[in-house]
């Protein structure tokens, strides 16, 4: 069989002028987005002005455009916009650093028209305009002191009283291409602008109530800027004008730690008290654990007392910590400060604690996550009461992964989402029930044969009964069965991302 072509930038400069024109020609005759590209990419050869002049006529139509976007042309509307984000980052910025960055801006400020013009719920626009604040920075490299010195006007003008959070992250892009002066003058002008607002709202400040205010966007440009300067002490006085359950302590305490100033770090690290364990209800990698709150201050403070010399009580709150948060990020820090050949058994340890850890579905990220299949499939049949269908994001991906190491626990985890499905009558989640059941069957054979199976567990015959009988009369599921349909596992991969929860 021959092999397929490589879609290579070479492979297409060897089909020529000719016939890249054409597929060029015949593409834009049917995509809008793709074809202002080409014509962007054909104004360039103009030199920057004909390539701002496009871009200038797609940018007021953004700005004077009402009509709401439908949902059938969210696609179309997110391409054409990513498009104009492209010509400005690659044809017009190779062009006129400078005009670039004013149009990136200018596109950048759209921002609040277009939402409001839109369902967003996807969040794909919002990544159009992410892409285009990633790209100031990039631009600004390429443009002169004189340049970039009046980007900080430029920003302010376009994106200044932006609620969207915009403006800090379009200023972080920037700032670290601003010579000394530009910077010192745009944190004067930010100070400024916080003393005025202050004082326009003490009186919705005295009543209590929570109300949105520019200044903390401010306030933390003016922290960028400080740090972009190398002053710690501003950074950490900005960080004190705060209110305290707003200020980035964990935040500070690393910037302390860099500088080495490591005791002051420590008391940062423990401002507040020890943070709540936060987790994302979904297995998609160990990251959504280890991002924690209290697995990052856990690790962090562990750093700081290492620096400290205080080894031991490092080590001693990293197994704390992960005896709390069964985080593999705690454990896997303690394991590399061990000394040779201490490892294995301290491991051996922590995967014991795990088992035996009160939250059953704590222990299965856990072991999923390091990996050990084995012993995830081990929490899984030792907890088996504790598994529930509503659980349908987090459970089809865990049996299907454990199908091959333990039938068993697999039989176990599509049992639980076969069942909630019945109980509570989902008609609309019927063909995944039936898929479910065809899995059932399919591992019956091993599972029932299994020597770990529990004696009052049911065989894959004793429960096919007893769904006969509970749920015999569910005929639009059993159509399903009898029909063999073999409908995709629930769509987790393409359903809303579960919600975040503490513990």
């Amino acid at each position: 069989m021959a092999r397929k072509p490589a879609l290579s930038r070479e492979a297409l400069e060897a089909l020529g002028a000719s016939r890249l024109a054409a597929l060029i020609a015949e593409e834009a005759s049917g995509n809008a987005a793709f074809k202002r590209r080409a014509m962007a990419a054909l104004a360039g050869q103009s030199g920057a002005g004909a390539v701002a002049k496009l871009i200038d006529r797609r940018l007021a139509g953004l700005a004077r455009a009402r009509a709401f976007v439908d949902w059938d042309r969210e696609r179309a509307f997110r391409d054409d916009l990513a498009a104009l984000v492209a010509s400005i980052a690659t044809e017009l910025a190779a062009a006129d650093p400078a005009m670039a960055a004013d149009r990136l801006l200018r596109f950048i400020a759209t921002h609040e028209k277009v939402f409001e013009r839109i369902d967003d719920s996807s969040g794909r626009i919002q990544d159009v305009y992410a892409d285009a604040i990633d790209a100031l920075g990039p631009v600004s490299a390429q443009m002169s002191t004189a340049e970039t010195s009046g980007l900080p006007a430029q920003i302010m003008a376009a994106l200044g009283e932006s609620e969207h959070g915009y403006l800090p992250k379009a200023a972080d892009q920037v700032i670290p291409h601003l010579p000394p002066a530009a910077r010192a003058e745009w944190d004067a002008d930010l100070a400024a602008r916080i003393a005025d607002r202050h004082a326009a709202e003490a009186g919705q400040r005295a009543s209590g109530r929570w109300f949105h205010s520019m200044t903390e966007q401010w306030r933390q440009m003016r922290q960028a800027l400080a740090r972009a300067g190398g002053d710690v002490d501003q950074v950490i006085a900005l960080e004190r004008e705060k209110p305290e359950q707003s200020r980035d302590c964990l935040g500070i305490a690393a910037q302390l730690l860099a500088s080495g100033r490591v005791a002051e770090a420590l008391d940062w690290v423990r401002a507040g008290g020890t943070r709540r364990h936060i987790v994302l209800m979904g297995l998609d990698g160990e990251d959504e654990t280890d991002a924690s709150p209290a697995v990052h201050q856990a690790l962090l403070e562990a750093e700081i007392l290492t620096a400290l010399g205080q080894v031991d009580a490092a080590q001693a709150l990293r197994r704390q910590r992960f005896g709390e948060t069964l985080a593999p990020a705690l454990l896997r820090a303690h394991l590399e400060a061990l000394p040779d050949f201490e490892d294995i058994e301290a491991e051996e340890a922590a995967f014991a604690l795990a088992l035996d850890h009160a939250d059953p579905m704590a222990a299965l990220r856990f072991f999923l996550a390091w990996p050990r299949d084995d012993l995830a499939a081990r929490v899984v049949i030792r907890h088996r009461a504790a598994w529930s269908g509503s659980d349908w994001h987090i459970l089809p991906p865990i049996a299907d992964r454990l199908q091959h190491e333990s039938p068993l626990a697999a039989t176990i985890l599509y049992r639980a989402l076969l069942d909630d499905i019945l109980a509570r009558a989902r008609s609309k989640a019927y063909g995944h029930a039936a898929k479910y059941l065809a899995a059932l069957d399919r591992l019956a054979p091993d599972s029932d044969a299994a020597g770990e199976r529990p004696t009052d567990l049911p065989s894959h015959a004793q429960y096919r009964e007893g769904l006969h009988t509970t749920h015999g009369r569910k005929s639009g599921f059993w159509a399903l069965v009898e029909g063999g349909v073999t409908r995709e596992d629930p769509a987790h991969r393409s359903a809303r991302r579960p919600r975040w929860t503490a513990e």
